[in-house]
């Protein structure tokens, strides 16, 4: 279904895909995993975070989150 898209800003894209418009199948080409407390990978020109006391856990019982198999 067609739509209209407004004004774009992308700073980078590292081996990401950038879809515009209509799109039948995308897949990952990598996985990781980041652990980072509340407020630490904000983005965009003004960020002004105000958060109090934190923790992050990155305690994670998974064996695996994303597999990459059949991803080409």
């Amino acid at each position: 279904m067609p739509s209209i898209v407004g004004p774009i800003k992308i700073n980078s894209v590292g081996g990401g895909v950038v879809n515009f418009g209509d799109a039948f199948y995308l897949s990952p080409k990598s996985t990781s995993k980041t652990n980072a407390g509340s407020g630490a990978l904000n983005t965009g020109d003004f960020i002004n975070t105000n958060s109090g006391i934190n923790s992050t856990n990155p305690f994670d019982p998974d064996i695996s989150d994303q597999n990459m198999t059949g991803n080409a």
